[in-house]
């Protein structure tokens, strides 16, 4: 039987991650059949002048590692695209799935791109301008290197596409909802990818439960999910809304805006750069907007301490109102980086939730355990590594080759 092979590309905002995965010839019978991962990578620090390209082998503890200069995402793509035409494997590309952050009103389903489809994207710019550029710079690159294979574009909106209509709406003038201001939501590829894993963990009963699912990294959100469909989300109109993320600010007084206009001038642009950039851990911290730099030093830096306690609480306080919208709290996944690997951080969010019936079980949360609740929490409390590749490569595969 032949093999074919489909290439996930995953561009954000400094880094760009991808992964190859194997799946047979033959028809899927469902978007969720297994697929076999070759390689994962990323470049990342992309504008930094220690810009890296990592890559580590299915079944390979070790990673081979090669310093890059990438200025910018257009020279990153460029050294993509060369580390590529070096693998053997890519002889048996058959297609490539590009995770595209906003997919406006119109995508909420994975589309084959085509030069309408980009032509729409590129309109769709204003939407999301610190993602949009760089991810249709890396769809152009590849189709100038693999000009006859098909490129499909996952959305990582379209988990939230039904979101109930109160959950949508902006407290705006109506004109701007007929504009396609809505609350939109962000990381559904994740979101798909903690789903399928937890039924594989703990059954399809636990999976279609009253869920939080706190995808926790560099960019942060919650969701609450109910028999498997969202309920609500933390981000919003764009990936900026929510809590507080490394650089991100979360939601802010919209009065601000007009403070700093008057007080300092700001204009669309610099403001955008200030709530996107320059907020969030970093900006509290004034030093780092790394959450295990900030663990290590809270302690002898108030400033630290001010930015973790605050990351915490506007987590648990999402917890509270998901549980509230939900009607109550059967699963709470953490999944990200800091969801992943910080247990200060999960015992934090958690210490204060057990009138939900959350209650940790300190050991198995230091040992990052795959079930860190205890036997007498009523709530099942998960660390789960989220897959968005994994995800993507079983969307392109049905969309070009949908089970008959």
């Amino acid at each position: 039987m032949t093999k074919r092979c489909i290439l996930t590309i995953n561009a954000g905002s400094s880094s760009i991650k991808f992964a190859l995965f194997e799946c047979s010839d033959a028809p899927a019978q469902s978007a969720g059949d297994p697929l076999r991962r070759l390689f994962k990578g990323s470049i990342e620090r992309i504008g930094l002048p220690d810009a890296e390209l990592k890559v580590t082998a299915d079944g390979e503890s070790g990673n081979s590692q090669q310093r890059l200069q990438a200025p910018d995402h257009a020279a990153a793509v460029d050294a993509l695209m060369r580390w590529m035409g070096a693998r053997a494997e890519l002889s048996q590309l058959r297609a490539i799935g590009h995770r595209i952050v906003q997919g406006g009103p119109t995508y909420h389903a994975p589309v084959r791109l085509d030069a309408d489809v980009v032509r729409a994207l590129r309109q769709l710019s204003p939407y999301d301008p610190e993602h949009m550029p760089q991810e249709l710079r890396l769809v152009a690159a590849c189709q100038q290197r693999f000009a006859e294979l098909p490129q499909v574009a996952c959305f990582d909106t379209a988990f939230h596409h039904d979101l109930p209509r109160v959950a949508q709406l902006l407290p705006l003038p109506r004109r701007y909802l007929r504009a396609g201001l809505r609350r939109y939501g962000f990381h559904g590829l994740s979101y798909a990818s903690l789903l399928q894993q937890l039924e594989r963990l703990a059954g399809a009963e636990a999976a279609a439960g009253r869920l939080v699912l706190a995808h926790l990294g560099n960019g942060a959100s919650l969701a609450a999910v109910h028999r498997g469909r969202p309920i609500d989300t933390s981000m919003a109109f764009t990936p900026t809304a929510g809590i507080p993320m490394s650089t991100r600010s979360g939601d802010l007084d919209p009065g601000v805006v007009g403070y700093l206009a008057r007080t300092e001038k700001l204009d669309a642009a610099a403001f955008n750069q200030l709530v996107n950039t320059q907020s969030g851990l970093l900006g509290i911290s004034e030093t780092s907007a790394d959450m295990q730099d900030l663990l290590a030093r809270e302690a002898q830096d108030e400033r630290a301490h001010d930015a973790v306690e605050l990351f915490c609480y506007q987590v648990r306080k999402y917890i509270g109102a998901y549980s509230a919208a939900l009607g109550g709290l059967d699963t709470l996944v953490f999944a990200g980086g800091i969801g992943e690997h910080a247990a200060p951080v999960r015992q934090r969010i958690c210490q204060q939730l057990d009138f939900l019936g959350v209650t940790l079980d300190a050991a198995l949360n230091e040992q990052h355990a795959p079930l860190i609740s205890s036997a007498s929490s009523r709530v099942a409390v998960r660390v789960i590594a989220t897959d968005e590749e994994q995800v993507m490569a079983q969307l392109v595969r049905a969309t070009l080759w949908p089970p008959r």
